[in-house]
């Protein structure tokens, strides 16, 4: 960033799709501009040969692009630092994820526009939505298109504005069907593949709805700034109030169906937790099961802190704009609630314009259950400490005293009775230090003050004092114990965050496996076993100590428990699975981890089984797919010149027709050329099958092209007077089967003369690179568009074609296979004024190496 200039501001214009009109609305802003007196430069704009968006270039000043050489090609780039040099207001930047030609100062354009950003210029670009980074997998599943080039979603959110450019499908489809956006020749490929009308409708709701997260993020951020507490119902939002308990299953489905009626609405679950506990005491594996269940319904789960829980629920609803809030009504009996009203009522006395919706449900007034707070704040062993330090220290201080006499005044006795109930109340707690307030009251009455050796008091002082000092002792040990309890309480809540936290990041790091979560499981709690058991059959009233009953699905430590009968603890996971512990025996407190390690490892062993089954589906589903393409390959492809053989053979056969020297000629170059072209389609699939199997035979040795250059085209038969061949003689060898390459470049020229236009030759042609030397293949066809460019390479894929001379689709699936068994790469390239090139990258022979090279299996 150049310092003391401020950073300039980026535009974004965002599209679902090629076509919609970005390209014309950055340049109509930079008109805008322009006209309002504002200096606006092109920094690079890319027509794609659109007459109307290329006429908004006139009178316009345009920054020269930069030219690199690529392979031997003239490439055009964005001049970043003559941009920078020309210092505009703002530059109009096309295509923001473009990837540079080697050789630029950036890999990608959109780091070239950070550069211009730095230097206080602001940009205005355009971008697809398929490009950005996080939605590439999701684009690639809806159009099977993987891309390339993607931009960094942190990079757009940084835009100071993202305006979407908007167009229907169907209309889409009319600009592409009337010329608009492709070349004819590429109208009807673009029609049947990406540009289907689900294709589009799915990448205009992803852009929609991207841009409305934009909008929200605006929105709270005004907010924020401006101080507003309130909901603006701009949008609904339901969020959901877990306790931790079974009824939040209830709750979540019907909040689920209240966002369902609001298209577009928001599901938010929260779960609050105090110290002590959460809103009822709550349960891991409930609160596990809840928060799969609200992901699954398209919600998101939150945890949050509040010493209040009502207060934390509206601060937390109102902190992400919620307009509806739904919660459980109360377990709590009748006693409980003429005690304090209650979470609910609470929530909607301070809702103001959130509306609460009181959802009743099973566990409704059966009573709050807290199986999981630990009543014990201290140890037996500490509170008999206390009993002991009671039961010595009082007589022990009252001796002391007696024996100083009247060299202590009764407020220092005082004083010093009420430190040892301190002590007390620090090593034994609240009980202890009561009974030791109490009985030290006594020994002060009846040793020191008058009259002594009774329990009367005489002196209405003496009795206020010894009347406070109990009130005082009894308050302290209160508070001593309560801290202690709740330092006790925090050491715990602490380890078991730990632990969970350790948990999470096991799972996070891709560490899930059942045997190495088990395992961390077993060092957390210092056990000698744990086992995860699988209930085998339908469950049986005994069948908890029957080892037949149950298998061991994993296990990590000692001898592991056969059945749950055996285990110190087991926590059941569902119907069928149990995690059983050996070791000792865990303290109530203690199931909370053990229940989410329990909920992890079944979601560990149905992650594990899902795998298995996938496996075990992939290669039978890639079989069955194979087989079918096979076989309306064989419908088809196969017997086509099989039919023309036979129907050869069959005339020359027949005794009814005098057949001419001339037609019997015929004839049979119609069958040699019949069975000819079987031949080669068999081989094709046996080559094919070979290469998927690893069995491909390979003799690698220096092979010079131009002797496989020639060879190749004789080859081709009839097209060969449709290919010209141009390699350099001064090529160095290469590494390859001369066999193999002479069948990798018949089935790339005979593709590229059968889609050469009349008249037209294609072109075999070579150059070294580095170690390299690349084989093009160059033709002058209607090219292929780029997002079908990989389709071409799969097996028994035409791209539409169906007349019966292209084979069954094995020919550039065979050649790139061939190509890359040879250690080689085969790529496709647009040629320059349009069609396809092929690109075959080879190995150098190197002087070090032999002959032969080497031999493939």
């Amino acid at each position: 960033m150049v310092i003391g200039v401020p950073r300039g501001r980026l535009r974004i214009y965002l599209g679902a799709a090629p076509g919609v009109g970005k390209t014309f609305a950055m340049l109509s802003e930079g008109r805008r501009g322009v006209e309002r007196g504002r200096d606006v430069v092109v920094g690079l704009a890319e027509t794609h040969g659109r007459a109307r968006t290329a006429a908004l270039l006139d009178g316009m000043e345009i920054v020269p692009r930069k030219t690199l050489i690529h392979r031997g090609e003239v490439v055009t780039e964005l001049d970043t630092a003559a941009v920078i040099a020309r210092r505009p207001e703002a530059a109009l930047i096309d295509e923001l994820a473009h990837t540079n030609a080697p050789g630029s100062g950036n890999a990608k354009r959109w780091q070239d526009i950070e550069e211009i950003l730095d230097a206080g210029v602001d940009v205005v670009s355009t971008l697809n939505i398929q490009h950005l980074e996080s939605l590439t997998d999701v684009v690639r599943q809806i159009t099977g298109v993987a891309q390339h080039e993607t931009v960094p979603d942190e990079v757009v959110r940084r835009a100071e504005q993202v305006q979407l450019v908007d167009m229907a499908p169907q209309a889409l489809r009319r600009r592409l069907a009337h010329g608009n956006i492709y070349a004819p020749e590429e109208i009807d490929a673009a029609l049947s593949s990406y540009f289907r009308e689900g294709n589009l409708t799915a990448l205009r709701q992803l852009a929609l709805l991207w841009v409305a997260g934009k909008v929200d993020e605006q929105l709270e951020r005004y907010r924020a700034e401006h101080g507003i507490a309130g909901t603006w119902g701009v949008r609904e939002r339901i969020v959901v109030a877990l306790t931790g308990g079974p009824e939040g299953d209830t709750l979540i489905r019907r909040a689920a169906r209240i966002a369902g009626r609001s298209r577009g609405a928001d599901l938010l679950a929260v779960h609050v937790t105090r110290a002590g506990g959460g809103l009822s005491g709550a349960s891991p594996a409930h609160l596990a099961r809840q928060r799969t269940l609200v992901e699954a319904l398209g919600g998101s789960y939150h945890q949050v802190v509040g010493r209040d829980i009502a207060r934390a629920l509206l601060d937390f609803a109102r902190g992400v704009n919620a307009t509806q809030l739904v919660l459980g009504a109360s377990r709590r009996g009748r006693l409980a609630r003429l005690r304090s009203r209650g979470v609910g009522v609470e929530t909607i006395a301070m809702s103001g314009s959130i509306d609460v919706h009181m959802v009743t449900h099973e566990e409704t007034a059966t009573g709050r259950r807290r199986p999981w707070r630990s009543r014990a704040g201290l140890s037996r062993i500490r509170r008999l400490a206390g009993w002991a330090l009671t039961a010595s220290g009082l007589p022990a201080l009252a001796s002391l005293l007696v024996l100083l006499g009247g060299a202590v005044s009764m407020s220092s006795r005082i004083l010093l009775f009420l430190l040892l109930v301190a002590g007390v109340a620090l090593v034994g707690g609240r009980w202890p230090a009561i009974t030791a307030a109490v009985g030290g009251s006594a020994l002060l009455n009846w040793f020191f003050t008058p009259p002594l050796h009774t329990l009367f008091v005489a002196d209405a002082d003496n009795l206020l004092a010894l009347i406070v000092f109990v009130l005082v002792a009894v308050t302290v040990s209160a508070v001593v114990d309560l801290a202690a309890r709740r330092t006790a309480e925090a050491a715990r809540a602490g380890a078991e965050a730990e632990v969970l936290s350790t948990l999470a990041g096991h799972v996070l790091r891709g560490q899930a496996a059942l045997a190495s979560l088990l395992a961390r499981l077993r060092e957390t709690f210092a056990l000698t076993s744990v086992t995860l058991l699988e209930r085998v059959g339908e469950p049986g009233l005994e069948d908890r100590g029957d080892p037949e009953a149950w298998r061991i699905l994993a296990t990590s430590g000692g001898p592991p428990c056969t059945h749950p009968a055996a285990a110190d603890t087991d926590v059941a996971v569902d119907a069928s699975l149990v995690l059983a512990v050996r070791g000792r025996l865990l303290a109530a407190s203690d199931r909370r981890v053990l229940e989410a390690f329990a909920t992890e490892a079944a979601v560990a062993l149905r992650q594990e089984r899902l795998q298995y089954e996938a496996a075990q589906a992939r290669p039978l589903a890639e079989a069955d797919r194979m087989r079918t393409a096979l076989l309306a390959a064989v419908s088809h492809d196969l017997r086509t010149p099989l039919a023309s053989a036979k129907a050869a053979v069959d005339s020359l056969r027949s005794t009814e027709i005098d057949w001419s020297a001339q037609d019997r000629a015929e004839l049979l170059a119609t069958a040699a050329e019949s069975l000819a072209m079987l031949d080669r389609l068999v081989a094709n699939l046996l080559d094919m099958s070979r290469l998927q199997a690893g069995v491909l035979g390979l003799a690698l040795h220096p092979v010079a092209l131009e002797e496989v250059v020639p060879r190749s085209i004789d080859a081709l038969g009839p097209l060969r007077d449709r290919v010209e061949g141009d390699i350099p003689l001064e090529l160095p060898e290469i590494v390859a089967d001369a066999a193999l390459l002479e069948r990798v470049l018949v089935n790339l020229m005979s593709n590229a003369a059968r889609h050469s236009p009349p008249g037209q030759k294609a072109l075999i042609t070579a150059s070294r690179h580095g170690g390299r030397v690349e084989i093009r293949v160059i033709d002058r066809g209607p090219g292929i568009p780029h997002a079908a460019r990989e389709q071409v390479f799969l097996p028994f894929q035409r791209l539409g074609d169906r007349d019966s001379h292209t084979g069954v689709g094995l020919g550039l699936a065979l050649a790139r296979g061939l190509t890359e068994a040879m250690g080689g790469t085969l790529v496709p390239d647009e040629t320059p004024g349009g069609g396809l090139t092929m690109i075959v990258s080879m190995r150098v022979l190197s002087p070090a190496e032999d002959e032969p090279i080497g031999e493939g299996p």
